[in-house]
């Protein structure tokens, strides 16, 4: 089968809030082959995201992700892996492809499981699909009380981990630090996995990350989440020699193989996390997971907005064994909880399962789209010769 015609969908919440939550507005993809459709989610900005799949060519290595898409056979992973490589070499200069892939890249998958009656997981080459631990995933509250009753509701509603992040948190003093740590801590009790996120607050300074530890040592928390920007490799591998029994964690930021490989290999990471929404999707982050496998990292998903995404996000490690955590969203916004109908809800024992149905198992519901799209009206016009004028609605 061939890919017939891809269709972007921008959701967007009637109010954006300037926080820490991505779940605010959706990039949504469709691809259609024949009677098979396959649905994607990109984690970005939707306007440059959508440009990029629709922008006039600059040069050879800086064409449209759609140059690498449309008419492009589908019939075995091995062409997802080309249409991928493809929009990486054509569009290696179009900084926004990466993501506009990623969303592409998993509405392939999705439109080839379809077809092949098979989950995800079992054409990426896993014999079986392990549950995962969910951990719930929230920001810091204002205040270490606010902190303090996030924890609580998490722990009433049986998590056995939880990660709080961004908020305040590395923007003011070491004691209010230590004091939101603690106060997350008391909250999940003494047994619950406790995560934190500072969201690359401190950029590259190793001292002012070295000076939130103790209180991280103090409350046992299992990680501490990208402490520095993905790039700054050198601080990442000094921090993690006096991080101790409390685990460095970073790669939401990667978007490509190579990215999160550094971060393996010379930042000593202990934990990957990948976003497969914005890394090149499934295929990409695939690539990721059997490095992790390979050289003893601990790889997780990253994701905080819908289900869909969710789901995508488990598909690359659901045959790993012993990478047993995954991020659970649980504040997202009305728009993104609601984007499926099938959710992936902990069972009695706690944990998460990926769907065993052709493809993702999992697609949005029209209505919803209905509700949240705005539409999006794209005008190209070049003069001179060979002029041109398109216009596309999407």
């Amino acid at each position: 089968m061939k890919v017939d015609s891809a269709a972007f969908f921008y959701l967007r919440m009637p109010r954006i809030r300037d926080i820490g939550d991505g779940s605010q507005d959706a990039c949504l993809v469709r691809l259609r082959a024949g009677r098979h459709e396959g649905w994607g989610q990109c984690e970005a900005s939707p306007l440059p995201t959508i440009a990029a799949w629709d922008c006039p060519m600059s040069h050879s290595a800086c064409h449209p992700v759609r140059d690498s898409v449309l008419g492009k056979r589908v019939d075995s992973p091995a062409d997802i892996r080309a249409i991928n490589e493809s929009v990486r070499a054509l569009s290696l200069d179009l900084l926004q492809a990466a993501h506009t892939l990623s969303g592409v890249d998993i509405a392939l998958w999705d439109l080839l499981g379809k077809k092949m009656g098979e989950p995800v997981w079992s054409l990426l080459g896993y014999r079986k699909a392990y549950p995962k631990l969910p951990y719930a995933s929230v920001l810091f509250g204002n205040t270490p009380r606010r902190t303090y009753e996030r924890a609580l509701l998490i722990r009433g509603a049986g998590f056995r981990a939880a990660k709080f992040g961004w908020g305040p948190y590395g923007r003011g003093t070491v004691r209010e630090d230590a004091a939101q740590v603690h106060a997350a801590r008391e909250g999940l009790g003494r047994e619950a996995s406790l995560l934190i996120d500072a969201g690359t607050v401190w950029v590259d300074d190793v001292a002012a990350a070295a000076g939130r530890l103790k209180a991280l040592k103090e409350c046992r928390a299992r990680w501490l989440e990208e402490p520095f920007v993905s790039g700054a490799l050198g601080s990442y591998s000094k921090l993690a020699r006096m991080s101790g029994r409390v685990g460095l964690a970073g790669g939401e930021g990667a978007h490509d193989y190579h990215m999160a490989a550094n971060l393996i290999e010379y930042g000593k990471v202990g934990f990957i996390q990948v976003d497969t929404g914005r890394i090149g999707g499934i295929t990409t982050a695939k690539q990721v997971a059997d490095l992790a496998e390979k050289k003893g990292v601990k790889y997780v998903n990253h994701t905080f907005t819908s289900h869909l995404s969710l789901c995508a996000s488990l598909q690359p490690y659901a045959g790993l064994r012993d990478h047993e955590l995954c991020e659970y969203p649980v504040e997202s916004s009305v728009m993104s909880s609601a984007l499926t109908r099938t959710r992936l809800e902990p069972g009695p024992d706690g944990f998460v399962r990926v769907p065993g149905r052709p493809g993702l198992g999992i697609a949005p519901d029209p209505a919803v789209i209905r509700r949240y799209r705005v539409p999006v009206l794209i005008r190209c016009r070049i003069r001179g010769r060979g002029s041109r004028k398109r216009q596309k609605e999407t």
